[in-house]
């Protein structure tokens, strides 16, 4: 007997929501069934893309019921994410969720969502999909061996030149939620991963404009006295993609990691340097970046073995609530 797929709808069709919806028609155990944007314009696209499939297309999550899903993806705006998944969740459309970063539009939205997820159970998931780069992961290995001695502090920075010269709001800058949102999520995820909890000790620097924070810097600490500082901005010359890292001092070495290598520089001075062909960064199906495949594995291969996976819902909140300290000290200066 043929084993079951699992049955996934996409929410939201825009470059993350097609990105995903490629990639889990990739997977064997997957059958991407529905698609849901409310644009008249990427429904009819949509249509005529995934004509010869059996892939439907809809204009409403309400018609998501219909179609008996294990899971669904919302990768839709940021402001959106709250309101979709209490419908999801309310209309018992499904349990198992994966949302696009954040996690929500603030730290009382992702709490209240996280609280749901927990009385509801199934697997949720967040996409921060630089736990997933092979670069970060092995700078993980290294502090979690023990041989670098445990860390003394870091310096994290996130930097895109997207709104470089921008002088005023627009829909782009506004639809992303602010520099710390769309960039500086990832690097608070990571540092919470790689280091444990963190809370905000001072913000030094917030410009604006509008209300989207362009760029942002401050200092973070840990219960065993990690010193931390990120640097976010998008508007940083010569970042057409953007880029993260971090620079991690340990007693016994400092570790650079970035999206691309990791150096490993010990107190003799002597350096070992690996990039991320050294370290087998290779997936079945390429697209966007290996990240993604990485994920969205995780996401369905913890749906079928009914366990946990990271990042989730309650992980993700911790990001929520962070930024939502920044932007509170922020308001102060």
């Amino acid at each position: 007997m043929p084993k079951r797929r699992i049955r996934i709808g996409v929410v939201g069709l825009g470059k993350m929501g097609l990105l995903h919806s490629s990639l889990l028609n990739t997977f064997q155990d997957v059958e991407l069934v529905a698609l849901c944007d409310r644009n008249a314009l990427m429904t009819r696209v949509c249509r005529s893309i995934f004509s010869s499939t059996a892939v439907v297309v809809v204009n409403s999550v309400e018609k998501f019921n219909e179609f008996a899903l294990d899971a669904v993806y919302i990768t839709t705006p940021i402001s959106s994410h709250f309101p979709i998944v209490k419908d999801l969740y309310a209309k018992k459309t499904v349990c198992n969720l994966f949302t696009e970063k954040t996690l929500a539009s603030n730290s009382s939205q992702a709490e209240e969502m996280s609280e749901i997820a927990k009385k509801i159970g199934g697997i949720t998931m967040v996409g921060y999909m630089k736990r997933f780069s092979v670069v970060f992961k092995k700078a993980k290995e290294f502090l979690v061996a023990g041989d670098l001695g445990e860390p003394v502090s870091f310096n994290a920075y996130a930097y895109s030149s997207d709104f470089l010269g921008l002088t005023k709001d627009s829909k782009s800058s506004v639809s992303r939620g602010g520099a710390l949102k769309d960039i500086g999520c990832h690097i608070i995820d990571l540092a919470f991963w790689l280091f444990g909890d963190l809370k905000v000790t001072e913000v030094t620097s917030c410009d604006k404009i509008g209300d989207s924070e362009i760029s942002a810097s401050f200092t973070v600490t840990s219960p065993n006295e990690i010193a931390g500082r990120f640097d976010v901005s998008q508007r940083m010359l010569n970042y057409r993609m953007p880029e993260f890292g971090f620079s991690i001092e340990c007693p016994r070495a400092k570790l650079d990691v970035n999206d691309d290598r990791l150096r490993l520089t010990l107190k003799d001075g002597s350096q070992k340097t690996l990039y991320r062909h050294d370290l087998h960064d290779n997936v079945p199906f390429w697209l966007g970046e290996t990240e993604y495949h990485r994920e969205n594995e995780e996401f369905i291969n913890s749906i079928i073995d009914n366990r946990m996976c990271e990042p989730n819902f309650e992980t993700a909140l911790k990001v929520d609530r962070l930024i939502d300290q920044v932007k509170q000290r922020a308001a102060t200066l």
